[in-house]
């Protein structure tokens, strides 16, 4: 081979990694096009949706939703840029595409925990099981939902500890704030109290609270006496519930807990708590004795008597 041909096959290596670099640009600019033009769309789509929907509720669901569709893309668009940049280089894609499917089934046997967490979040999702900003119980636990994902839910919990949940391992779902909630209420009386004086204090207390501008709005409905509730060792149970807007059920809660003890001690109504009474060794082995001695007196004098 003499001088030319050696730099005419130059020239043509150079001009084909050229037009490889070329296509390897272009392809990377159409997918960073196809990113971004696909999380505009999304965007768009989700904004027009969350200012045609007024319930706040549903906007949590397609920000949730929306999220996990840009996730997707991302992934979808990633795996077919990976693959045309492999083609451009010379590697074969079709080997790796199949090597690709059996390491896809010996991973899938040993990754089942993994694809049934995406499975099980692609139905929470679906579903509307979960969103974000519900406070939530998911078997041993409980929180503020964070973040959904088709991989975790993530809580947080009234300590400020996170919680990571895998999809695959959430049995149920307990949501604690979906349309409306009860704040509901035990009050313990003693068993000497009147109930029917103590019922009316309940409700004229409660009356007050839904009167109040500053816990009006967290209301829902009205203030429900379910009456005497059960006996307890101490104390006689009254239960009652307000019905409450979301998540409002604890501020409600405690606010009429706090002014029901108020009105209680104003009224002298009593509260019981437990109490034990504690009698000395000493105490009881004198009373024992005492008894004992009155006991034999009052035998020898009933003899006498009959005489």
């Amino acid at each position: 081979m003499n001088l030319q041909e050696q730099l005419a096959t130059m020239a043509g290596l150079l001009d084909g990694a050229a037009a490889a670099a070329l296509r390897i640009t272009a392809i990377l600019l159409l997918a960073w096009l196809a990113t971004s033009v696909t999380r505009r769309l999304l965007r768009g789509f989700h904004n027009r949706l969350t200012t045609r929907i007024g319930d706040p509720e549903s906007v949590q669901r397609a920000e949730t939703l929306a999220r996990a569709l840009r996730y997707a893309s991302t992934v979808v668009v990633f795996a077919l840029t990976t693959m045309l940049v492999l083609a451009e280089v010379g590697v074969s894609v079709a080997p790796l595409l199949g090597a690709a499917g059996v390491a896809g089934v010996a991973i899938g046997f040993g990754a089942q925990s993994l694809v049934k967490d995406y499975f099980a979040g692609l139905s929470l999702l679906l579903e509307d099981q979960v969103r974000q900003g519900d406070v939530v119980r998911l078997g041993d636990h409980a929180g503020l939902v964070e973040e959904v994902t088709l991989r975790y839910v993530r809580l947080r919990d009234y300590d400020g500890h996170v919680h990571f949940v895998p999809n695959g391992t959430i049995e149920s779902v307990v949501s604690m704030g979906r349309h409306f909630a009860f704040a509901v209420v035990d009050i313990g009386v003693a068993y000497g109290v009147n109930l029917d004086e103590a019922m009316a204090t309940m409700r004229d207390v409660a009356a007050q609270l839904m009167a109040d501008p500053e816990h009006a709005e967290r209301l829902a409905g009205d203030f429900e006496l379910a009456g005497v509730d059960q006996w307890a060792n101490s104390a006689i149970v009254i239960r009652a519930r307000f019905k409450v807007m979301p998540l409002q059920q604890w501020t409600i809660r405690r606010a009429y807990l706090k002014r029901l003890k108020e009105a209680f001690d104003a009224k002298g109504i009593e509260i019981p708590f437990p109490h034990v009474t504690v009698v000395p060794k000493a105490d009881a082995l004198g009373l024992g004795l005492v008894q004992a001695l009155a006991g034999a007196g009052a035998a020898a004098a009933a003899p006498r008597a009959q005489r």
